[in-house]
Formats: C-alpha cells, sequence, structure tokens
C-alpha cells in the first residue's frame, strides 16, 4: 500500500466510486436514449401496418348478408 501512490492520496476512493457511478449513470443514459428512439421507431412501424390493414379491410368487397367479422377483438 506504501508503494501505491493512489491509495495514499486522501479521498481516492471517494473520486473512484464516484467516477464508477458517473460512467455508469452515462451508459445508463446512453442506453435510456437507444430504448427510446427503439420504441418510438416500433410505434411508428406498427401505426404503419395498421393503416395497411385497415385499408386493406376496407377495400374487401363483402357479400351481402355475410356477418362482419372484427380481426381485432380478439377472438381470432
Amino acid at each position: 500500500a506504501a508503494a501505491d501512490p493512489v491509495s495514499m492520496v486522501p479521498g481516492s476512493l471517494e473520486r473512484e466510486s464516484w467516477c464508477n457511478e458517473h460512467m455508469i449513470h452515462e451508459r445508463l443514459d446512453i442506453i435510456e436514449e437507444k430504448v427510446i428512439k427503439t420504441v418510438e421507431h416500433l410505434e411508428s412501424e406498427v401505426k404503419s401496418l395498421l393503416n395497411i390493414i385497415s385499408e386493406t379491410t376496407s377495400n374487401i368487397p363483402t357479400i351481402p348478408g355475410t356477418p362482419l367479422i372484427d380481426i381485432f377483438d380478439g377472438q381470432y
């Protein structure tokens, strides 16, 4: 321990702990930003797919007297 100058400096463990905590927070911020961007991208993709489904199903001709099926009601 006497040969290690870092351990001789008062408060060095506190600085190291702060530095590690700061690095962890920076990494968490980066991860949070990536998650937010991914969620926004997925929301956009889902909206696009739902629009395509809606447009497609509204253009399907129905035979008179045929019951309509709601594919979003969870039964199918």
